[in-house]
């Protein structure tokens, strides 16, 4: 049963910081970024970390995505093992290899992206999820890679491709490496086409950069999250490039869903059984 209208403590709602963190252990409650509301861990899952007072979409792991979307028991990893290396050396404040063994400690992941397939009502998928706790989603060359084998998977057994984007773009530690990654996954999204199998992109906040610039906006259907922010680059840069003020709600799923770009935006709760009657159009066999 959902906790919707659960009763906070007291303290919730003093002023005292002191006697709010003692009372409240930490890692029970979630602050919600958009409305302020405190909302208890085990509601905020079981609705799938989205807001039930403003439906406001946090961010979600890559695991707790794919937990929700496929049959029970259903999802087979693959390429788990695969990992980043640093071909350029590069260094900053930190070096490259620093930085990812910190992510890895963080998620619990390799890289950005979890592939595999998986069933939607009986029926299986090549599915790949970036994960935006990973450097930011930032695509790199195991990031591309895994995302273009999730598309070669779909095309040689004739499996529907889902991708779930969550990204701040391209990966600058890999330089070049990273940016080859755009061209691939594209390259491999035409072959998917040549065997007739529908590809299925969803946008989740954020959706950047050369991700955005790729394989994101390739979809034979492109579903977005409500509210999400998507495109190539941010606002400032875009209003300071193009010296124009630039219209309300620009970059949302909102707007690019008015003007074309989105074909449906569908909140997280109703993923699972908006694919699946999307792919019994798509996939009727």
């Amino acid at each position: 049963m959902l906790m919707r209208n659960f009763d906070k403590p007291k303290s919730v709602g003093t002023n005292n910081r002191r006697t709010r963190k003692k009372e409240i252990p930490e890692g029970l409650w979630t602050k919600c970024p958009h409305c302020g509301e405190v909302l208890f861990h085990k509601e905020l899952e079981s609705q799938l970390r989205t807001c039930p007072d403003c439906d406001h979409h946090m961010h979600i792991s890559a695991h707790e995505r794919l937990i929700a979307l496929c049959d029970e028991g259903s999802f087979e990893e693959m390429d788990d093992n695969m990992q980043a290396v640093d071909t350029l050396k590069f260094k900053a404040l930190k070096s490259y290899k620093d930085k990812i063994n910190r992510y890895r400690k963080l998620t619990g992941l390799n890289d950005s992206v979890i592939r595999g397939t998986g069933a939607l009502d009986g029926k299986t998928c090549s599915l790949a999820v970036m994960d935006f706790r990973f450097a930011a989603g930032s695509m790199g060359s195991v990031a591309g890679e895994k995302i273009t084998r999730a598309i070669e998977l779909g095309a040689a057994k004739k499996y529907p491709v889902i991708i779930f984007c969550a990204s701040g773009g391209a990966r600058m530690e890999e330089g070049i490496f990273s940016l080859m990654q755009m061209a691939k996954t594209s390259a491999a999204l035409a072959k998917l086409k040549e065997v007739g199998m529908p590809y299925i992109s969803v946008l989740t906040n954020p959706t950047t950069g050369g991700v955005s610039a790729s394989f994101a906006t390739l979809g034979d259907l492109i579903i977005a999250e409500p509210k999400a922010m998507i495109g190539f680059a941010g606002p400032r840069v875009i209003k300071e490039t193009t010296r124009q003020e630039l219209p309300e709600g620009f970059q949302t799923a909102e707007f690019l869903n008015e003007h074309g770009l989105v074909d449906r935006i569908v909140d997280r709760k109703e993923m699972r059984h908006t694919l699946i009657r999307v792919l019994s159009y798509l996939c009727p066999a």
